[in-house]
């Protein structure tokens, strides 16, 4: 299946659609994390109360960080010419869902979404798990493999292929995991003309 065929588009959210901001040693330091831990997976297996607590800071530093979030280069047109040819279009992040539409806002493409296709790391289990895509091809009546998974990490590509949805990495000017990827683009504005949406 070629790029320009699918019409069920996923998008990871920071450091994809925004630019990177988020500090991970940094926040591992603040919340006791040890730096080769997953901080998700970290907090999961904490004490409930410890987890609760240390899940809300999380929460208030990443609200701070959504708020003031910067569209990444290409993002927003390439969201604006997807939805307005009529493509599908979701997010699977592993923030939380109430922020993501916090940072959708701020880079003007909130109505681009449906809010029950914004699947955070309450609405799924979080990526590398297939587990949001596998929900989101359901709600939408798709086979996976009509679908593409667009991240800037190996988590976004790792979660497509565990799901049987094709992958797309961005924002990186070289691709570091190309057994993983079905397409590289340096930016979300290249990703669009290689699918033919953008000119």
């Amino acid at each position: 299946m070629t790029l320009a065929e699918i019409r069920h588009w996923v998008f990871d959210m920071d450091g994809t659609l925004t630019l990177a901001v988020h500090d991970f040693p940094a926040i591992k330091r603040a919340l006791g994390i040890p730096q080769e831990d997953d901080i998700l997976r970290h907090l999961a297996a904490l004490p409930e109360a410890e987890s609760a607590a240390k899940h809300a800071w999380l929460l208030e530093h990443e609200r701070e960080l959504a708020v003031a979030s910067t569209a990444a280069p290409g993002a927003v047109a390439l969201i604006r010419a997807l939805h307005d040819a009529g493509y599908r279009l979701g997010i699977l992040t592993r923030n939380a869902h109430e922020l993501a539409l916090v940072t959708l806002a701020a880079i003007g493409v909130a109505d681009c979404f449906h809010t029950e296709d914004i699947l955070g790391r309450g609405e799924a289990d979080p990526k590398p798990s297939p587990d949001g895509l596998l929900r989101l091809a359901a709600r939408w009546g798709v086979a996976p493999e009509r679908m593409l998974m667009v991240g800037d990490y190996h988590f976004d590509l790792e979660c497509a292929r565990a799901a049987g949805v094709h992958s797309a990495l961005v924002n990186l000017p070289e691709n570091p995991w190309p057994e993983l990827t079905d397409w590289h683009a340096r930016d979300c504005a290249e990703l669009g003309r290689m699918a033919g949406v953008l000119v």
